[in-house]
């Protein structure tokens, strides 16, 4: 099972006492990267395998998310990578448009200036300059993580080749008629004066007012509420159900809005609910979504009342007013007119609010560019449907089919100076041209480009082919596109995820942009409550890292990934994982200094023991579980068979099982430190994917081969031996019975006591010497008196406990015990046995007691054999 095309030196047992995560992992990375480990070469004949990063902002550092999602593609591209891909894990950053905007305008306003006052070149410049000083810190961080990404594929959303690739689509789409311009409802932020798009708008409870307010006069009055009043400015019809006799008189008419003089229509749609509040709405048709869109259903006209500062730019009396400021004066002038009907306040209700700088987000009709996504949200999710593109879990299709089968024309432009300019072109005599790459826009007296840059998530869209070179046909886009598989939050499927199939579908002639979307769910403290800075709870990974190891983090992250589900994790959690690789460290130092080793072939299975064909027995089929469990996406089950095969039946059973063959030395000593040579050597390169740096300094000590990383991935041999399975089940039995026995008598883990063990004629016979050493079993001597006899898995343990424990009270603590397992067997018993209560109970309930009455019935068995062998008082 091991590989051996590696350079090698001379394997050794050198091994420090203790296991230093600090001194280990910084130089060892620095090593991987030096010897190219991590790049992928697209002229290999191997079978690609890719998975691009999702692109961390260029402002960001790690937190636990990333790490999060980082160790499970890191995981899942070193095992490809061991199992002979050509494996490709595509790095790079996002340019962040909105995010590393607001960030240099922050520092410019240190220093008393606006980009307004830099101008546009000079402040793009500056940008750039900030990104070559401070941005992409995050790059050193996942160095810290242990990330094998190609570092020399390293892509920026923002370098020439991934701009020339949103150029071509850009214009392409364009050209199709998929891209147009219009003027539609978006969210805006007044304070980062762009539209923004639905993930950017956090939405929480906010305290406000309710306002009813009372439209028209006598018979021609309707009453309508809003949260909003400032925007009955801007009102252009009133709107009630059609079915709705309380209004049926009034559709078609037209009824006096307050404040204004204006006189506007009630018009009957089908949109409003006639059973909430009075069944009737303000329309607003320049200030909310649902309005505009009643807007254009009637053809009514659409009112601006706000500018981009969200300030009332109409009717005078509050014109210059900010909406807040504005929001109370219209109230209170609509109180003073008779024309408040009702107020409830506080009245709690979701707003959404700018993800970048908290400002509640206005929205706004406004002149932007869009994509027209019937055609591409259709292909997106025929690939789905047809199984072109798998979802896993495949319970998250619904949401996937919900969002892509409902999708929305996309609004792509953005009022900002950092991104993508829109490359189109307007003339002087309303000309409109849009410009590819290899294009020279036109030029002469009155034209001018867009000033408007794309949206972030156009330009990441196109990551699974723009950084393999695209629009170019690249031998790296050949080898590596499609992607193999796309790992990610399911809380970016409707943004990142679809956005990047419409776009991959479209521009590489049908072929999706990844053949499975494995996604994982987000991570929350250890109580399951979202990790938040107002919660106080928000943890740094790299504090962790610092504190227990980089690998210890990764266990603990791995551990917890359930497909889809959220992932809980707290620092004593990180704790358990340091330790495991504390006991991966000194298990294997022990065993490297009682003969294990990887030299020489193993001996054949009859020239084993029963206890090394059982560990080889366990290997295999470990190796075959945690191979289905990759391929299943399940890696807190593999985590867990791994931890489980490691620490359990290699540390805790298989090492204690052969001490006694390997401190008496001899030919199956060798024979022994051979198998467990090998039972490390494969157990290491299982573990490596998820903690690479304790598992790479360990791997390389037992062989004296270059590196885990770059190892042969284990294969599952076939080797089983169940015979010597039950043979080691049946020892286990018996030292856990023991134990169990010993502890429930007070005596101390490492206490000897005599015993005789009359094993003749079964199957533990050859495993008396281990069964003594793992329970410091004496032997029984001349004046041994058997006090205690222990009948375990056909055979007999007797116990001379005689001056070891207080028998007098043991067996009045025992007796007690026995009295309170007695009375809950009888309470349960007469439940079960009440048919009225079986009639009226639920089946859960029921169940519940009869596993109390199974549970009593162990207590009594277990207490009773421990009197009973217990000696006379």
């Amino acid at each position: 099972m091991t590989e051996n095309t590696q350079q090698q030196t001379a394997p050794t047992t050198e091994l420090p006492t203790q296991y230093v995560p600090a001194e280990v992992e910084g130089p060892l990375y620095e090593r991987w990267v030096e010897r190219g480990y991590f790049e992928a070469d697209e002229n290999s004949e191997k079978p690609p395998y890719t998975i691009v990063i999702p692109p961390p902002n260029v402002t960001g550092s790690l937190h636990l998310g990333h790490a999060f999602e980082h160790t499970l593609i890191d995981a899942l591209t070193r095992r490809k990578r061991m199992q002979g891909f050509e494996t490709l894990w595509q790095p790079g950053m996002d340019h962040a448009g909105i995010a590393t905007q607001n960030v240099v305008e922050r520092e410019l306003a240190k220093e008393g200036k606006s980009r307004h006052d830099l101008g546009r070149e000079a402040f793009v410049e500056r940008v750039w300059k900030w990104k070559a000083e401070s941005g992409g810190q995050i790059s050193g961080q996942m160095r810290r993580l242990g990330d094998g990404v190609a570092w020399s594929r390293e892509r920026f959303t923002m370098d020439e080749g991934l701009s020339q690739a949103v150029q071509t689509i850009f214009k392409k789409l364009y050209d199709d008629e998929l891209i147009y311009r219009a003027e539609r409802i978006i969210n805006w932020c007044p304070r980062c004066l762009t539209a923004i798009s639905d993930i950017e708008v956090e939405y929480q409870d906010d305290d406000g007012e309710l306002v009813s307010i009372r439209y028209g006069e006598g018979d021609a009055q309707i009453v309508v509420a809003t949260t909003r009043a400032e925007t009955m400015l801007g009102d252009t019809a009133v709107a009630v159900h059609p079915d709705d006799e309380r209004y049926r008189h009034l559709v078609g008419t037209e009824i006096e809005l307050p404040l204004t003089g204006r006189r506007i229509p009630v018009v009957a749609d089908t949109h409003v609910d006639p059973s909430f509040g009075t069944g009737a709405v303000k329309v607003t048709p320049a200030h909310d979504p649902n309005d505009f869109e009643i807007g254009q259903r009637h053809d009514l006209p659409s009112i601006a009342v706000m500018d981009e500062h969200a300030v009332i730019t109409v009717h005078g009396p509050f014109q210059g007013l900010d909406r807040l400021e504005a929001r109370s004066a219209i109230v209170a002038a609509l109180r003073a007119d008779g024309r408040i009907v009702a107020e409830k306040r506080p009245y709690t209700h979701s707003v959404g609010h700018c993800s970048r700088c908290k400002t509640t987000i206005e929205p706004r009709l406004s002149m932007q560019w869009w994509v027209k996504v019937a055609p591409l949200a259709k292909a997106a999710g025929d690939a789905v449907r047809d199984g072109k593109v798998k979802i896993h879990p495949q319970e998250m299709e619904k949401r996937y089919f919900d969002w892509v089968d409902n999708l929305h024309d996309w609004c792509i432009s953005r009022q900002l100076w950092w991104g993508h300019r829109i490359p189109v072109w307007y003339g002087p005599n309303g000309e409109v041209v849009c410009v590819g790459p290899d294009e020279q826009p036109p030029a002469g007296e009155g034209w001018y480009q867009d000033t408007d840059v794309l949206d972030t998530w156009f330009s990441s869209g196109l990551w699974p082919f723009s950084t393999l070179g695209w629009p170019e046909q690249t031998d790296s886009l050949a080898k590596f596109y499609p992607n193999s598989v796309l790992v990610t939050g399911y809380d970016i499927l409707f943004f990142w995820v679809a956005r990047m199939m419409m776009f991959g579908l479209y521009a590489m002639d049908g072929t999706p942009p990844f053949h499975t979307i494995a996604l994982h769910g987000m991570v929350r403290d250890q109580n399951g409550k979202k990790m938040s800075k107002s919660f106080g709870n928000v943890v740094n990974p790299l504090d962790w890292m610092d504190q227990y190891g980089s690998d210890a983090v990764r266990f603990t992250l791995a551990n917890g990934a359930n497909p889809g589900v959220d992932v809980p994790i707290g620092e004593d959690w990180v704790k358990a994982s340091r330790n495991f690789a504390n006991k991966i460290w000194n298990a294997t130092r022990f065993a490297l200094m009682n003969g294990a080793t990887i030299e020489g072939e193993l001996p054949p299975a009859e020239e084993l023991s029963a206890t090394d064909r059982w560990i080889l027995s366990r290997l295999n089929t470990t190796v075959a579980q945690v191979d289905a469990l990759y391929e299943d996406y399940q890696f807190a089950k593999l985590s867990d068979t791994l931890y489980h095969f490691a620490w359990d039946e290699v540390f805790d059973w298989y090492v204690e099982l052969s001490k006694t063959t390997f401190f008496a030395g001899g030919e199956q000593a060798k024979v022994s430190g051979r198998v467990l040579g090998e039972v490390l050597d494969v157990m290491l390169r299982l573990l490596h994917p998820i903690v690479p740096f304790v598992t790479d300094t360990l791997w390389t000590t037992l062989t004296g081969r270059e590196s885990v990383v770059i190892a042969e991935w284990p294969k599952d041999s076939g080797f089983r031996d169940e015979a010597a399975e039950k043979e080691i089940e049946l020892v286990q039995r018996v030292v856990t019975e023991v134990r169990r026995f010993r502890s429930d008598q007070g005596l101390q883990p490492g206490q000897k006591v005599p015993a005789r063990l009359s094993l003749d004629g079964t199957a533990l016979a050859p495993h008396e010497a281990a069964i003594r050493q793992l329970l410091r079993l004496q032997p029984e001597g001349e004046a041994f008196a058997a006090t205690a006899s222990l009948p375990v898995a056909g055979a007999t343990v007797a116990l001379d406990l005689s001056g070891t424990i207080d028998v007098a009270a043991e067996r009045k603590r025992l007796a007690k015990d026995l009295a309170a397992a007695e009375k809950e067997k009888a309470q349960a018993e007469a439940k079960l046995g009440n048919e009225a209560f079986l009639a009226k109970a639920p089946d859960n309930v029921v169940d519940k007691i009869k596993g109390r009455l199974a549970k009593a019935d162990e207590d009594i068995a277990r207490i009773q054999a421990q009197l009973d062998g217990l000696p006379q008082a």
